[in-house]
């Protein structure tokens, strides 16, 4: 009986606060846009980066290896939670990435088109650099954001989500304005050259084609700075989520807070809000310093939520591995092959609206949500018919179907929106499936996906750079 008397009040108190402040919406809002906004800022800029870029067409293929590898981000925090527990300090986490990922945005404007010789060729050894930089900024967000918020009501963290969807929005509406300066044309361009033959002056003129691009309606240089003024918004927001006194009004009390808390675990690191465990009352937590009583909490909610079979379990991990090894690794890779040989505005185009379509399908996912094994497997099946027609563009390149037709241009921007958004469905799908099977089952989630991902970037790399499948030419020479 004293136990119902004493869970009474904190159901009254979590009724008393249906309601949400919205300055602090607003800045979790904005600290949710820090997320992933650097890394998709630079992959929608690509398009003008890669006209300056000695990797040329290649350079897609260098950063999607580079973002792969910048995943020891959240494997260092996660085995530094397993290993010192308490002594890692979220925050101080949180404080030092958004640190970096705004010093290596402020480095961009300058240093982004400064190349040095590494193993006989010249590279953009700034620009990957900082790519890594970013990318493990952003990576390790993904293991340090959402614990975060667990210090607020549910409600908030939605609005973390809305941010984190609008880091992908936002840098892609402002490359569409800032646009690619349309398709490069061609030049007739003479050279005069002045020799001496005995004594006799002769000119000779010699006449050459060569590409000339337009200049986009502003710099590269303003891309970058508005990622740095992104970055110091996401900063100066978690600074006052923590210490402004309205922000501090929403944080949930210690007892609250446990039930919804980041669990350190040895098998995947962090379970967050999405995988809650009710520990039972703090009273009972508090006497009991074992770790088997937490640790046999968790393997019930593991156990009691199982409906998957085996074969159902295996299907959807192979579904995700291949799908995020196509998504994340292959496709990414080859983008500008597939485009490029249509011209800069289709690449920019699929660039810039491909990127819109990951936000949108997990808008669609939320509404229009499904546990069918078999559309799912439609879905995938789609997707990767498409993403073949991207392979097959980018392996004729230069020279793919359609070439020089608006039909052309037309099928490889629809391809690229059709892909992503096919894609992104069934990977939100199958990990909202594994959602409701526990922490275990995320932990193979994640763990397939990064393993697909890293496969398909190395592989292609190969492909690309070693064993050159992809061909890269100078339009006026067809």
């Amino acid at each position: 009986m004293p136990k119902e008397e004493k869970l009474e009040p904190e159901d009254d108190a979590t009724m008393e606060k249906p309601r949400i402040s919205i300055p602090v919406y607003i800045l979790v809002c904005l600290f949710g846009v820090g997320s992933w906004i650097d890394i998709n800022g630079l992959w929608v800029e690509l398009p003008i980066i890669v006209q300056h870029a000695p990797e040329g067409w290649s350079l897609p293929s260098y950063m999607a290896v580079i973002i792969q590898l910048a995943n020891i981000g959240p494997i260092a925090v996660t085995l530094a939670n397993v290993f010192c527990g308490r002594r890692v300090s979220n925050k101080v986490v949180i404080y030092i990435i958004v640190t970096v990922g705004a010093m290596s945005c402020f480095l961009l404007p300058f240093f982004w088109k400064h190349t040095s010789v590494v193993a006989g060729a010249n590279h953009s050894t700034a620009l990957l650099t900082l790519t890594f930089l970013l990318a493990f900024v952003d990576c390790t967000s993904s293991v340090t954001f959402l614990p975060f918020m667990t210090l607020f009501s549910g409600p908030y963290l939605t609005s973390y989500f809305i941010g984190e969807g609008m880091s992908g929005l936002l840098p892609s509406l402002v490359a569409l304005g800032q646009g690619v300066g349309g398709n490069p044309e061609c030049h007739n361009v003479s050279y005069t050259n002045s020799t001496v033959v005995n004594g006799t002056v002769r000119n000779f003129t010699e006449y050459h084609n060569v590409y000339v691009t337009k200049d986009p309606n502003f710099p590269v240089e303003d891309f970058f700075w508005f990622l740095f003024t992104m970055m110091l918004v996401c900063g100066i927001a978690f600074v006052m989520l923590n210490y402004l006194p309205v922000a501090r009004k929403e944080h949930i009390r210690t007892a609250e807070a446990s039930v919804y808390k980041a669990v350190p675990n040895s098998e995947n690191g962090y379970s967050t809000c999405g995988d809650c465990v009710e520990m039972g009352s703090t009273k009972t937590d508090s006497s009991s310093n074992t770790p088997t009583s937490s640790e046999r909490d968790i393997d019930v909610l593991i156990t009691k939520k199982k409906g998957l079979s085996r074969g159902g379990y295996i299907y959807l991990l192979y579904v995700q591995a291949w799908v995020n090894a196509l998504s994340n690794g292959v496709l990414p890779s080859i983008q500008s092959y597939s485009c490029l040989p249509y011209g800069n505005t289709a690449y920019h185009l699929a660039v810039t609206l491909g990127n819109m379509a990951n936000p949108l399908a997990c808008f669609i996912s939320f509404f229009l949500p499904t546990t069918s094994f078999l559309l799912v497997g439609v879905l995938s099946l789609a997707g990767t018919a498409v993403g073949a027609y991207i392979l097959a563009l980018a392996a004729m390149s230069p020279t793919p179907v359609l070439l020089g037709t608006t039909g052309g241009v037309f099928l490889v921007v629809l391809a690229w929106i059709s892909v992503v958004g096919l894609f992104s469905y069934v990977k939100v799908t199958i990990g909202s499936i594994f959602r409701e099977e526990g922490q275990r089952a995320l932990l193979w989630c994640g763990a397939v996906m990064q393993a697909g991902s890293c496969v398909g970037a190395f592989v292609t790399f190969l492909f690309v750079n070693v064993f050159p499948m992809f061909q890269q030419n100078d339009p006026c020479d067809l």
